[in-house]
């Protein structure tokens, strides 16, 4: 159509409206304007072709699938109209006030072509607005006479509701400020008033503290035996919960009410999964704890502070049973919560006693304290698994309007659970990922979903790396939408100040390190570069480091990669920047005192990668006390003539050994040919305490593997056997630390593992570079007790005497 029409039909000498100018951003953009001409209308403009194909829609839109809106195609506007509020004067085109009702960007299907989609009469439109949202579709109608005439027409989805929509309601209501409507009406869809997180409890007289259910919120309108349930985007909830609705209808009062519907279990303990499969033989009871009322009797209650709103909610419910008045007390926050964490509870909810109610808006005056944290995440898709429905979902958030990556969630799942799950994911699959930044799956096949279901998961921690620690998967919101995402609980943005800089300089927690070669070749074999090793300990960092502060530090360097010969060196004298950590130890061989660098921080291990330290090799004991190790060591360290197989069978009779034993011992692979066995001391014993009781076991493991073990220091009279070593506790000596990378083919790592992992078959490349960040965030750290528990070493000799 162009602008031709547009142009023709105006002069703007005479009207404030934009000029006909065509542009080709293409951006998707949509605004809906209120016309106040001779008859009210709503324009409809969608930004096609580098133009505003536009609509005038009588009645305006509507969030009702019920709702055919006859929608009246219009001349094209110039994109510039997409912000065009104000008069335009009599006797011009359009004349009258003209306001902007809504606006944002909307999705058509992504293997649809736009433009043929609007030549053909047949638009998918999926909205992102702050009133319009979710789903549509603009239809051209059949009839030739009135080729002019489509249907705006809204689809079932998270956005949709059954309630009466009146877009002059909206727009009477727009220019109110925050948290007050003009007036509440009874028919009025009310979004909910929702609670800030905040990380600690308190006790203050001026509030007041409920229990957090862990439910799906509901908004009750409730007037002459009739109910509507709906959820925060105006859902019905009405054939999901029937129940529900005969029991409120005993109500014989005008009301809305606010309330979290809940399954609980015997203990009165709610179970988010049960509730999203909810019917008549779920297990459990169906509860609606109603915690605020905002209507009654013809009279809004927003304005009313809290403690008065909910003095009048238990005469409201006294004759119901499932409706139930949510209690609260007073003050004394800090105890509250403990009962509630202490009864298997969430948490609890801290609201300021004398606040109003401002629908639809996040205060602080309504504070959620949790045990845990959770996130709401869109599914961007899913893992492929041979063992079970998928493997995993690949999860985002929406962040500053992109969507990011954060992580994978496999577990929290019944078998019920993931099919029903998998039925939703196959009819959003898409063919290619839609993060703009495609994640790193580690090798794993993905199946990409378009993201629109919203899942809750409980998580232990943020990664440095922005990824979700041991994430569980709780349920799918479906009473919430992908634009409605709470996201109080996304760490700050990881800053992109470990890349180096034009100068070669990373910023690290404040320190520049300085970073040269980058792209020189460490391991020939696969092509890895000096900057994969980098970005690899940075990954890590917030894993090995407990196993390298305070600790003196061997640098074995390999500044030419693994192929070239590399060298030790204790010494750190002329090295170190002015930020680094050092500590001078004597040196009775040297005669003099040895300067060792110390790993203190993030800064200082990236420091040594660049030295070309591959592998970080501290010692067994902290500055604070030198003389007495962490820990006691036993290297199964085999010969050319063994297998790693037989390492395994050794290292697990050692293990039966200790538990026979009662001993607690850790393991992880040596990352070159052996495995490590582990003994918390926590610096409690000498280091001669440490390797005496070390060479007793190492003897006990010999009786039992004598085949195939030896203790001969002297290489040639081991045999070709595995060595049983128990001299690494020695003051200075020092072994591969846990996470670090070797200076072997493969770039293994040397890798913790639990016992339970140890089986014939296992290589030490199973561990490397590449999956050692994927297995941290989905393990952690599984070596984390060993620094902080101590084994009795007399008690353990008593147990020892009796096998």
């Amino acid at each position: 159509m162009g602008l031709d029409d547009y142009i023709g039909k105006r002069d703007f000498k005479k009207t404030p409206e934009p000029g006909g100018e065509i542009s080709r951003e293409n951006k998707h953009r949509f605004v809906i304007q209120r016309h106040q001409a001779s008859r009210l209308h709503y324009d409809l403009r969608l930004e096609i072709d580098g133009v505003l194909k536009s609509w005038a829609v009588p009645k305006g839109p509507s969030m009702n699938p019920k709702d055919k809106r006859l929608a009246i195609q219009t001349e094209d506007h110039p994109i510039k109209y997409l912000h065009f509020e104000g008069s335009i004067p009599e006797g011009n085109y359009g004349a009258g006030e003209m306001s902007i009702w809504d606006e944002g960007q909307f999705d058509t299907p992504a293997s649809k072509d736009l433009l043929k989609q609007y030549k053909s009469g047949n638009l998918k439109l999926t909205f992102k607005g702050n009133k319009l949202r979710g789903e549509f579709a603009l239809v051209r109608t059949s009839r030739k006479e009135k080729k002019n005439h489509w249907l705006l027409i809204k689809k079932q989805d998270t956005f949709s509701t059954e309630l009466e929509y009146d877009a002059e309601e909206l727009a009477e209501r727009s220019g109110s400020q925050e948290g007050k409507l003009v007036e509440l009406k009874f028919k009025d869809p009310v979004k909910p008033m929702l609670a800030s997180s905040t990380g600690k409890i308190f006790n203050d007289p001026e509030w007041i503290y409920e229990l957090k259910y862990d439910g799906y919120r509901v908004i009750a309108h409730v007037y002459k035996g009739k109910v509507e349930l709906h959820s925060r985007n105006g859902i019905s909830y009405n054939s999901k919960f029937p129940q529900l609705v005969r029991d409120l209808e005993q109500v014989p009062h005008e009301a809305i009410l606010d309330g979290e519907v809940v399954v609980v279990n015997k203990n009165g303990i709610p179970d988010f999964q049960k509730l999203q499969n909810y019917d008549n033989g779920t297990p459990g009871a169906l509860k609606f704890f109603v915690f605020d009322m905002l209507f009654l009797n013809g009279h809004s209650m927003l304005d009313l502070e809290l403690l008065e709103r909910k003095s009048l909610i238990p005469e409201v419910l006294e004759d119901t049973e499932i409706a139930t008045y949510c209690d609260h007390v007073e003050g004394m926050g800090t105890a509250f919560y403990q009962k509630a964490i202490n009864a298997g509870m969430e948490g609890v909810i801290a609201k300021k006693a004398d606040s109003t109610y401002s629908p639809g808006y996040r205060t602080e005056k309504w504070l959620k304290i949790k045990a845990s944290n959770s996130l709401e995440c869109l599914i961007c898709g899913y893992t492929y698994s041979e063992a079970a429905v998928f493997g995993s979902l690949i999860l985002g958030v929406i962040r500053e309007g992109e969507l990011e990556y954060v992580g994978n969630c496999g577990t929290g799942f019944s078998d019920k659970a993931r099919n029903n799950l998998l039925e939703k994911m196959k009819p959003l699959k898409i063919k290619t990922s839609a993060f703009k930044e495609k994640p790193d799956l580690k090798g794993r096949q993905a199946n990409w979903i378009k993201p629109s279901l919203v899942c809750e998961v409980t998580f232990s921690e943020w990664t440095m790396a922005g990824r979700l620690r041991h994430p569980v998967f709780k349920g799918l919101r479906e009473d919430k939408s992908s634009e409605e995402l709470n996201n109080e609980n996304l760490p700050e943005k990881k800053k992109k100040n470990k890349k180096a800089d034009s100068d070669n300089v990373l910023e690290i927690d404040g320190n520049r390190v300085k970073v040269t070669n980058l792209d020189k070749v460490y391991w020939p074999d696969s092509g890895l570069r000096k900057y994969d090793l980098i970005d690899y300990y940075i990954k890590v960092s917030e894993y090995i480091l407990p196993y390298l502060k305070d600790r003196p530090q061997n640098l074995h360097r390999h500044p030419n990669g693994i192929e070239k010969d590399g060298f030790y060196q204790k010494d750190s004298e002329g090295l170190h920047e002015s930020w680094l950590e050092t500590t001078s130890i004597y040196s009775k061989s040297a005669r003099r005192d040895i300067e060792y660098l110390l790993c203190q921080n993030e800064a200082s291990l990236i420091y040594m990668a660049n030295l070309g330290c591959i592998e970080i090799n501290p010692w067994n004991s902290r500055i604070q006390n030198l003389d007495k190790p962490d820990y006691a060591v036993i290297d199964l360290d085999p010969s050319d003539k063994n297998s790693f197989d037989e390492v395994i069978e050794v290292a697990q009779a050692g293990h039966e050994i200790l538990e026979k034993a009662k001993i607690d011992a850790w393991l992880k692979t040596s990352g070159s040919s052996g495995l490590h066995i582990y003994i918390p001391l926590n610096a409690g014993y000498t280091y001669e305490e440490a390797r005496d009781f070390t060479k007793l076991l190492c003897y006990f493991i010999q009786e039992e593997t004598g085949k195939l073990t030896s203790m001969e220091r002297a290489v040639k009279n081991r045999k070709g056997k595995i060595y049983l070593d128990y001299l690494q506790n020695r003051r200075g000596q020092t072994l591969a630390s846990a996470y670090c990378v070797r200076p072997k083919r493969g770039a293994p790592v040397s890798a913790p593992l639990q016992w339970k992992e140890l089986k014939k078959g296992m290589k030490i490349t199973d561990f490397n570079i590449h999956n050692m960040p994927e297995r941290l965030e989905e393990k952690g750290d599984i070596f984390k007790k060993l620094l902080s528990e101590r084994t009795d070493i007399e008690k353990a000799l008593g147990r020892l005497d009796k096998l």
